[in-house]
């Protein structure tokens, strides 16, 4: 008997102590989860929700938002079908106190808009980075979200990734060094690869700052603003890459402030046009010419261009344009050396002036007529 009710009594200790190690926060979205245990013992602990954003909230990689502010130039690595080139131009301005942004194109097909701006995420602030547009006539736009931070008194860098798929699906590094900028994205190609390669590396100088005081003066740029509340965009996805506009869940026709500035071009000289040629429309910020002259020193405030096939009739619509005051320029491009040659054509009306309004249109008409001696 004595035996038997040693026996019940080790029983219980071990059916107790078993009933105590099942117990604990069965929550799985407590902090304290215990995936062990099966009785619920009302221990769980929450994050607390953050509150509105404020002037003295912490927003992870915020500073980067006051460096990237002018126009940008110089060469592109690429593993794109598009290849490298040396020059690729970009106007980052404020469109909203808390986002800065640029758009461009290389011709009708492919064009990119990237984007920085702050975003409500895992119950936190921080800087995301929307990449992408068109590639050959398909569409691609990535999210990013900053998950490192690296700043000295000599160098910045900030890493963005896929904030589902993580680093192994996408992400992008910039850094700056006093005035040059690197922004290196890397992909694993539709997840083909293992391990994400480079897509894209552009080393670039700032050529001009003037050019986005306006804007940052506008907004007080930059501010600390929610842009987008993203605590619940990307559930039930498996990475934050969207391929059609209305997945898209910042598409480019939602972006605030920006126009659209829409080109005609005619060519009245030569009178017989080539059709496998190219016609070059730039637009800068300040004048390219001093009265007949042609000043390179001015193609620093380059801001926007494109090649479109020529044609006795062609042109081009720039979308989602910084508004300001702008000149145009257009050249059509006998030798195929993408700039203002001898034998090229233009138009005899140099820097020809026009001003975006914001969320405006404007439209201006260029004559190509003059002989570049």
């Amino acid at each position: 008997m004595k035996a038997l009710a040693k026996m019940t009594l080790i029983s219980a200790l071990v059916l107790s102590f078993s009933n105590c190690k099942n117990k604990g926060c069965t929550d799985p979205i407590a902090l304290n989860y215990d995936v062990e245990a099966k009785k619920d013992d009302g221990s769980c602990e929450y994050e607390k929700p953050i509150g509105p954003i404020t002037s003295t909230t912490e927003v992870e990689g915020y500073s980067i938002l006051a460096k990237l502010p002018g126009i940008w130039n110089g060469p592109v690595t690429s593993s794109t079908p598009l290849g490298n080139y040396q020059e690729w131009i970009v106007d980052f301005r404020p469109i909203s106190p808390s986002q800065i942004s640029a758009k461009n194109e290389l011709d009708s097909l492919n064009d990119i808009f990237m984007s920085f701006f702050i975003v409500k995420y895992d119950n936190k602030y921080k800087v995301a980075f929307r990449n992408g547009g068109g590639f050959a006539g398909d569409v691609r736009n990535s999210y990013m979200i900053i998950d490192s931070i690296n700043e000295t008194s000599t160098q910045s860098f900030y890493r963005f990734s896929d904030p589902i798929a993580g680093g192994k699906r996408v992400y992008t590094e910039v850094t700056f060094k006093q005035d040059s900028l690197i922004i290196h994205s890397y992909t694993n190609q539709f997840n083909s690869l293992s391990e994400p390669v480079t897509h894209m590396r552009w080393t670039a100088d700032l050529r001009d700052a003037s050019s986005a005081q306006n804007a940052i003066s506008n907004f007080n740029f930059p501010q600390k603003e929610m842009t987008k509340d993203f605590s619940t965009t990307f559930d039930g996805v498996t990475e934050a890459v969207f391929y059609s506009a209305s997945a898209d869940p910042y598409p480019e026709s939602e972006q605030p402030y920006l126009g659209q500035s829409q080109v005609s071009i005619t060519i009245s000289n030569p009178t017989t046009v080539d059709p496998t040629k190219k016609v070059l429309i730039i637009i800068s910020t300040q004048p390219l010419f001093s009265g007949m002259i042609f000043d390179v020193n001015q193609l620093k405030y380059r801001s926007r261009y494109v090649f479109v096939g020529a044609s006795v009739t062609t042109g081009y619509n720039f979308n989602y344009m910084h508004p300001g005051n702008y000149y145009i320029n257009a050249i059509y491009d006998v030798n195929g050396d993408f700039t203002f040659s001898s034998g090229d054509y233009m138009n005899s009306s140099f820097d020809i002036p026009f001003t975006l309004n914001e969320l405006g249109t404007s439209n201006t008409s260029v004559d190509i007529n003059l002989l570049i001696p």
